[in-house]
């Protein structure tokens, strides 16, 4: 009887709060907190990505079809504000939408790409401040707030970094300025790389696939992605670049080992 009561008393706070859950959410803010010193990093990169675009460069076709480099910028600027409205949900309680709606979404980003190259990058950036300076007013306890994205995806408000993040390179990789997925710091792969399967994960048009990928440090990690157009699970295995790359449909996927199969459309 006594040891039982120790081994409880050791595992929950006075408050009742589990030990590892306690643990766990240390985790997921100090996760939080470095990867927005990240998102400052790749933000920056951006700017002098995007500030050597003129007008006549600006507007040509990015890597996205039907879409401009100046689509590309606006839809990153509107990303970021639709942050700061689930940051800011996560603030204080009240609910505030990423989007008014997706065709609200849809029509900024088509009316923000035909502004010359100086708005664009102006828009950017004051988008992006307005994302630092929300991120950096959530306390500890807000950070692990729920708020829900599009398509009602409910979430954390700690995984805002690392979706913000993501944005970043795949869409600095779209405007196609010479930035690539090997330009993606060793250290980023793992967290974007779990962010893309996550993405990918549960997809009924989608097809399952045991994902073995070797790491910048040597080391390898596995995902598992279920989906639901058939039964069998494909081996698929390949280095980080190009397996980030076929995950968001960037890449084919020739790159990589194993019965490399089709993906759904990113989404």
């Amino acid at each position: 009887m006594t040891g039982s009561s120790i081994s409880s008393e050791s595992s929950v706070r006075p408050d009742g709060v589990p030990e590892q859950r306690r643990a766990n959410e240390r985790s997921a803010v100090a996760e939080a907190m470095r990867c927005l010193a990240d998102v400052r990093a790749v933000t920056e990169t951006l700017y002098e990505a995007v500030g050597e675009l003129d007008d006549g460069r600006m507007h040509e076709p990015s890597r996205l079809p039907g879409w401009s480099r100046a689509h590309v910028i606006t839809h990153l600027a509107r990303n970021a504000d639709g942050f700061v409205n689930l940051l800011t949900w996560a603030r204080t309680g009240v609910e505030h939408a990423m989007y008014p709606s997706t065709a609200d979404r849809d029509a900024d980003i088509e009316e923000g790409a035909v502004r010359l190259a100086q708005v664009v990058h102006e828009d950017l950036r004051a988008a992006s401040d307005r994302f630092a300076v929300a991120s950096d007013r959530l306390s500890d306890s807000q950070w692990l707030a729920t708020v829900a994205g599009r398509a009602s995806m409910v979430f954390p408000a700690a995984d805002i970094p690392t979706m913000r993040l993501f944005e970043l390179w795949v869409h600095m990789i779209d405007l196609d300025v010479s930035v690539g997925f090997d330009d993606i710091p060793d250290a980023q792969f793992e967290g974007l790389l779990g962010y893309a399967v996550s993405r990918l994960d549960g997809r009924p048009d989608g097809p399952s696939v045991h994902l073995t990928v070797a790491m910048p440090d040597g080391s390898q990690r596995a995902w598992d992605l279920v989906g639901g157009s058939d039964g069998d699970v494909r081996q698929v295995s390949g280095s980080a670049a190009p397996v980030i790359a076929w995950l968001t449909g960037r890449g084919d996927g020739a790159d990589l080992d194993g019965d490399v199969p089709a993906l759904p459309a990113w989404g």
